[in-house]
């Protein structure tokens, strides 16, 4: 039985790929600035109404996957069935877990993750859009701990807890893509630690 998408989900992901890959090769050459939408489609060989149908503008490609990665963790975790709400060191280990595979999803190509950290440090309006994602994860932890009857100390502490751990393995971590992952479950351990208990991992 073949699994694959249909052909016209595929070739609409394949368009996308290349537009993608196409505005990252043009940001490494000549920057953010120095980029404009004509410029991608150009090297996509695409038209600006083929771009305009996956992105919404020039900013969107810098974080293409984003909205897929959201939708991977609430229908990840949302269904996550509970005996008892979580306390906030139950929800701070769900937290842990769930950035940590984030992270590892977003340095997956290790080369793009270098660009997207150097054209966020180097943009401010590219760091006010990343910041308004990190928000929108923020809400949809919420969300999550909430569905599993946190109370609302819990639901708005630890998402927000978690939220600065990332932050802070990320300064650490700079734009080596293999430092992310382990500063980040370094902040959480640490964090982990003070609150008691023992870290309870590797």
């Amino acid at each position: 039985m073949d699994d694959r998408p249909p052909l016209r989900e595929r070739k609409r992901q394949r368009a996308r790929q290349e537009i993608v890959a196409a505005a990252y090769a043009l940001f490494a050459e000549r920057g953010y600035a120095g980029v404009t939408v004509t410029d991608i489609t150009d090297r996509a060989e695409v038209g600006r109404t083929t771009f305009f149908r996956y992105f919404g503008d020039k900013q969107e490609v810098v974080f293409a996957g984003e909205q897929e990665l959201l939708d991977e963790v609430r229908a990840r975790y949302e269904p996550v069935p509970v005996q008892r709400a979580p306390d906030l060191r139950t929800a701070l280990e769900l937290m842990r877990g769930l950035v940590l595979s984030i992270c590892a999803e977003s340095v997956v190509d290790g080369e793009n993750y270098r660009l997207r950290e150097q054209l966020i440090g180097d943009n401010p309006e590219l760091a006010d859009r990343g910041g308004r994602k990190l928000d929108r994860l923020v809400e949809l932890a919420r969300d999550i701990l909430r569905g599993m009857r946190a109370d609302q100390r819990t639901a708005v502490l630890a998402p927000w807890l978690a939220r600065a751990c990332f932050q802070a393995g990320r300064e650490q971590a700079g734009s080596d893509p293999d430092a992310l992952t382990p500063a980040v479950a370094a902040a959480f351990d640490a964090l982990l630690g003070e609150i008691g208990g023992g870290v309870g991992h590797p």
